[in-house]
């Protein structure tokens, strides 16, 4: 039995510590380099996992050396890996530049990513949550939420990247998670407040609880119907961001299925997110 199935993409992460990022055409001298496991889905199952949440995992990987790894370190925190196929391309990768003031940029590679067979997703028994990102082929995600509700789960997504999702998948959506720039992009605008944010996705987003991270400002959250909460931020020292939004999803839908509403929720959130945050070097 599971209470939340993550349905989403798994990469391999070259992560490259730099004083800053490349010009176009540059050659910069880098500081270290880190393997990690990685891909929004992954990463989110993880810390669901790590978090006391019953986790199961849907998502693909090629048969190679990454694909193993990483079906590994699912299996090593718990996380139930039935639904994790496997193809015969490349497993997803990427490739990230941290700088030393902890901001970063990365490029992904998705793979096999985008081969997720839909018509072998299948709903554990006792899933209470749908847990999935943008990261996957956009005719997939958008069978989702149907799946859910067949199964008297509740659907929530992080829509990340915000870019490209399915036509009218967010009226269908219990829990929307975005970052600052992700809202924007769905938006239209990001000359607009936290509470401008919350309230414009809520409009979108009509059924759905909506939480908007905001970095060093906080997070900015809604129930449907209700006005917009700002929950200040963890103050911390940063040493990478990297992987930040991923600990807070994953955390968030832990926090949820065990009974803390959606204030405690996100403040759990928080915490386990500031924590990631001041500890990666």
């Amino acid at each position: 039995m599971s209470g939340l199935l993550v349905v989403g993409a798994l990469h391999w992460d070259v992560v490259v510590r730099a004083p800053r990022l490349p010009r176009v055409d540059e050659t910069l001298k880098g500081q270290a380099v880190d393997y990690r496991f990685g891909g929004k889905g992954g990463n989110q199952a993880l810390a669901a996992a790590r978090a006391g949440a019953r986790t199961a995992f849907a998502g693909r990987v090629g048969a190679d050396d990454p694909g193993r790894r990483m079906r590994a370190a699912l299996v090593a925190a718990g996380v139930d890996v039935a639904g994790l196929q496997e193809g015969r391309g490349a497993s997803g990768m990427s490739v990230a530049i941290t700088r030393g003031d902890g901001a970063y940029g990365a490029v992904i590679v998705s793979g096999e990513n985008l081969a997720i067979d839909a018509a072998a997703l299948m709903v554990p028994k006792g899933c209470r949550m749908v847990l999935a990102q943008n990261e996957i082929a956009a005719a997939t995600l958008g069978l989702l939420p149907g799946l859910a509700q067949a199964a008297g789960a509740e659907f929530w997504l992080n829509a990340a990247p915000a870019d490209d999702l399915p036509e009218g998948l967010l009226r269908q959506v219990d829990g929307l998670i975005v970052n600052r720039l992700e809202a924007g992009d769905l938006l239209g605008s990001a000359a607009l407040s936290p509470g401008e944010m919350v309230e414009g996705l809520s409009a979108m987003a009509t059924r759905a609880t909506v939480i908007v991270t905001l970095g060093e400002e906080g997070v900015a959250h809604a129930v449907p119907g209700g006005d917009p909460v700002i929950a200040p931020a963890r103050r911390v020292e940063v040493r990478s961001t990297h992987g930040a939004g991923d600990m807070f999803a994953g955390s968030l839908a832990a926090a949820i299925l065990r009974g803390d509403d959606v204030g405690a929720a996100v403040a759990f959130a928080q915490e386990r997110a500031a924590a990631l945050i001041s500890s990666r070097r």
